[in-house]
């Protein structure tokens, strides 16, 4: 494979992994709207350093625990369900109770921002399988790109999230939480697919 294949298709890579994240970035600029510059490029480095742990994880438990890395699949879809689906139950609710009083949303912890993070790039796990050929050097090049990708996509999602979430003041919280929970059923329908 040519280096400009390989990087195209890298870049493709992090375009289809960054799409949970994207989604989800959005929701959260959706549920803090005032969110500060700072805070949305340490949630797009948040995303984006998971997303290129997780290939690399695969790649290594390819090159290692092959097996278990295996039967572990399958629970993927099913740790995304879970995971969305507290974190946007909990903004819905927030909203729900909130959508009275003219009250500010809760800026989003480090703790949620951590399960987001698993969340959304579990499935990146499985890229470590369509990586194992490659050496180690050039798995790890993948994985940048797609981190470096997973970044400026999150950061574009924060972007458009906090004007809408501006725009939408109480109803913003609801709809991120919807959001969050939709697309973990959609992690869960597609794997099934």
């Amino acid at each position: 494979m040519s280096g400009f294949v390989f990087i195209i298709n890298s870049i493709l890579f992090g375009v289809g992994l960054a799409m949970d994240a994207f989604s989800v970035s959005m929701a959260n600029g959706l549920h803090e709207p005032r969110m500060t510059h700072r805070k949305s490029l340490g949630i797009a480095m948040t995303f984006a350093i998971f997303q290129t742990i997780m290939p690399l994880l695969g790649y290594l438990a390819i090159h290692t625990i092959a097996n278990t890395f295996k039967s572990f699949q399958k629970f993927i879809p099913y740790i995304a369900l879970i995971l969305l689906g507290y974190i946007g139950g909990k903004m819905l609710l927030e909203g729900i109770r909130r959508q009275d009083k003219e009250e500010e949303s809760p800026a989003l912890s480090y703790h949620e921002l951590f399960i987001q993070g698993i969340a959304t790039s579990i499935d990146a796990l499985s890229v470590g399988f369509t990586i194992a050929e490659y050496a180690f050097a050039k798995a790890l090049i993948e994985s940048l790109i797609i981190g470096i990708v997973t970044f400026f996509i999150c950061l574009s999602g924060l972007t458009i999230g906090k004007k809408f979430g501006t725009k939408l003041s109480s109803k913003a919280s609801i709809l991120g939480g919807v959001i969050l929970m939709a697309i973990g059923l959609e992690i869960f329908i597609t794997s099934f697919i």
